[in-house]
């Protein structure tokens, strides 16, 4: 299996919140629970907090990612997509959704934090074993 599809993965997810965030936000300027003018330059009385917590989880889905998808970029330029990687790719991706559910249902502070120190873990993880077939040639390696 490639190491592209781990991040292909991600993509979906972070699309998907694209589209539940922008039907939230409709859905509640056209309810009168947000003044649209509010999306003009994003001052004034906010956004209710479901569509607030949507929009933070988006947030989230282009910060600590973004070294996932470098991660993954130079494993796959390196043709390094073997078992190892292979598994600690698909664990990140896990995680992520994990954590995108919690933030988007329950919104349970202590449970979203341990899901991502998880990830950030598994996250450094992916980078210890790339580094480390990088530099040596080898590990877990296998053409993409």
């Amino acid at each position: 299996m490639s190491i592209v599809w781990p991040a292909f993965a991600l993509v979906a997810l972070t699309l998907a919140v694209v589209v539940r965030l922008a039907r939230q936000r409709f859905a509640a300027a056209r309810a009168g629970r947000v003044d649209p003018r509010y999306y003009k330059v994003f001052k004034g009385e906010g956004e209710p907090a479901d569509v607030a917590a949507t929009a933070r989880n988006l947030n989230n889905l282009y910060e600590m990612p973004t070294l996932f998808y470098a991660g993954i970029a130079i494993a796959f330029a390196a043709g390094r997509s073997g078992t190892l990687l292979l598994a600690l790719a698909w664990a990140y991706v896990a995680l992520r959704y994990l954590h995108s559910a919690i933030h988007l249902t329950t919104n349970k502070v202590i449970w979203r934090f341990r899901v991502f120190a998880a990830s950030l873990f598994v996250l450094l993880a992916f980078w210890a074993a790339l580094g480390w077939q990088l530099a040596t040639g080898s590990g877990f390696a296998a053409s993409h």
